[in-house]
Order: C-alpha cells, then structure tokens, then sequence
C-alpha cells in the first residue's frame, strides 16, 4: 500500500508530529469486550506489523482497553518504536473486575493512568493523551472538565506527554479546555447517521485541529442503511470503505482511526483512501443522515 494512499497527509497544530489520514485503532486487539487477551495474540500481532508496513504511522489505543492488554501488545509487536510512529492514548476510565466501564476522573486516576501507560507501552513520555469525558453511554454531557485538563497540563509541564486532546466532548467543553491549554485533537462519536458535530468539526478545521471520529459504521450498534450499501455494490466497495472514504471527503482535519482483529479488513480499511467519491455519491450519502434522524 503507497503511503500516500493512506487519506494524505495531517500535522498536527503546533506540533512536529505528521501523520497518514488513515490509523488504526486498537481497541478489538483485547478479546471479547474489550476485556482480557484475544483468543490468538499472533494474529493481533500481525495485524499491528501490517498496519505499520501499510504504511500507517498513527495508532489510537488506551491502557483500559483490557485493561492493559492492548498497550502490551503494541509494545511486544512494534517496539523500538518506527520514529515515525504517533501513539494517542486516552485516559479518564477504568475497567472494574465487573467488565464495566467507569470513570477515572481524580488527579490520581488520570497520573496513574499516565504511569502504566507509560509503563506498558514502554515510553518515557506518551505522544498524544486524550481525556475521554465519560458521559451516558457513548454521547458527550455537558459539565466543566477544567480539573481533568488541569491535572494533563501538570502531566505535561513534567515531560510526561507531549501534547493534549480530548474524546467525548461538547464545543462548550472545547472551548473550556483551549482556555488551559493548547488542545491538538478531538475524538467523538461521528459518522453518516450521526452528524451532531459537523459545525464543530468546521471550527476545528479553521484552528487546525485534528477531528477524529470513532463508530464511523456505528460501532455497538451498526448503520443499517440501504442507501450505502447500494452504493457500496455501485462501487465495488464495502460499506465499511465508502463510510471511511465519505469521513475523508468532509474534511481534510479528520483523521480515521477503524479498528479490526483481521488482516483481511486492515487491507480493506487502508483502502478506503483510494476510494473517490463524486459529488453526486456524497450527496446521496448525505441523505442518510436526514432519513435516519426522521426514522
């Protein structure tokens, strides 16, 4: 895969850190979940290995995934680390021995959090920490977040990450946040049935702020929709595809980041960057949007 296939080229603001569009994200390397070690630790191994041979240079995980399991993995494929290579991590939630998934919102949790990152990626300092708001279910809630990024911008006056971004925001908390210190990316819940952000996605775009959106099919709960998958069969394309290729075409801030267990879909997904859309595809899949809100 040519590197230059990959969605292009973002840098993030006020940083040297230069990645592909298209990532890969962690999170289904843990086994059933997102709990424990997957059922076959060479495969996820693979998987790491051909992301990065791919070409991808830019990789979303979280030391909760597991918990642990995930930032283990990643050592054991990938370090010494290529020096291209971006690690974003997130922090603000923990994994009880219960499966759940609860806050972790103290300067304790969130220095702790930062530790065994640290320590299971083994890094003396992490690239990109996201807090991640944890709000009902999957959508961001409204409440000051200033003692979280206050806690990170201490982490990082101690050389302990470079760079800050949060997940599971509002444009409110946003703002709140960029009052404290400078933030390089934001994470949230976006794809073609749930378009909440767009106008925040615009604002970002104007400051240089990287929009990273996560379940671009959906996630827990799939898109069912008869209008992508009708172009996915025009295309000779996935679903999959035409959601990231469509992500692509928005905005030249937003940086994809699917996740897969399966070497098949990592090609699959990498793909998606070669993908053209035309402006009478992308109007059509703009429709969906529109029929799922009036379902």
């Amino acid at each position: 895969m040519s590197e230059s296939k990959l969605g292009g080229q973002f840098t993030f603001r006020a940083t040297s850190l230069t990645v592909h569009r298209i990532g890969y994200g962690a999170m289904q390397l843990a086994g059933p979940g997102v709990w424990g070690p997957p059922k076959d630790p060479d495969v996820a191994i693979a998987v790491l290995r051909g992301a990065v041979a791919a070409g991808v240079n830019h990789i979303d995980t979280s030391d909760y995934y597991g918990p642990h399991v995930t930032n283990q993995i990643i050592r054991k494929a990938l370090h010494p680390y290529p020096k291209e290579l971006v690690i974003v991590t997130k922090l603000g939630g923990r994994r009880p021995p219960d499966k759940s998934w609860q806050p972790a919102i103290s300067a304790q949790d969130l220095t702790a959090g930062v530790h065994d990152n640290l320590r299971n990626l083994a890094l003396d300092a992490l690239d990109i920490v996201n807090y991640r708001r944890m709000g009902s279910g999957h959508g961001p809630q409204e409440g000051s977040i200033a003692e979280q990024v206050t806690v990170l911008a201490e982490l990082r006056g101690k050389g302990l990450i470079r760079h800050i971004g949060l997940s599971n925001v509002t444009a409110a908390q946003v703002i709140e946040a960029q009052a404290i210190t400078d933030i390089v990316c934001v994470q949230n819940n976006y794809n073609l049935a749930h378009r909440h952000d767009d106008s925040l996605i615009a604002s970002l775009a104007q400051e240089g702020i990287a929009y990273v959106p996560f379940f671009p099919l959906g996630g827990f709960t799939p898109l069912q929709s008869s209008t992508l998958s009708s172009v996915a069969v025009r295309l000779g394309a996935t679903p999959m595809q035409v959601a990231l290729a469509w992500l692509l075409h928005g905005s030249p801030n937003i940086l994809l980041i699917p996740g897969t267990s399966s070497l098949v879909h990592l090609r699959e997904n990498l793909s998606a960057g070669q993908l053209m859309l035309s402006s009478q595809t992308l109007a059509e899949l703009d429709g969906i949007a529109a029929a799922a809100v009036n379902h």
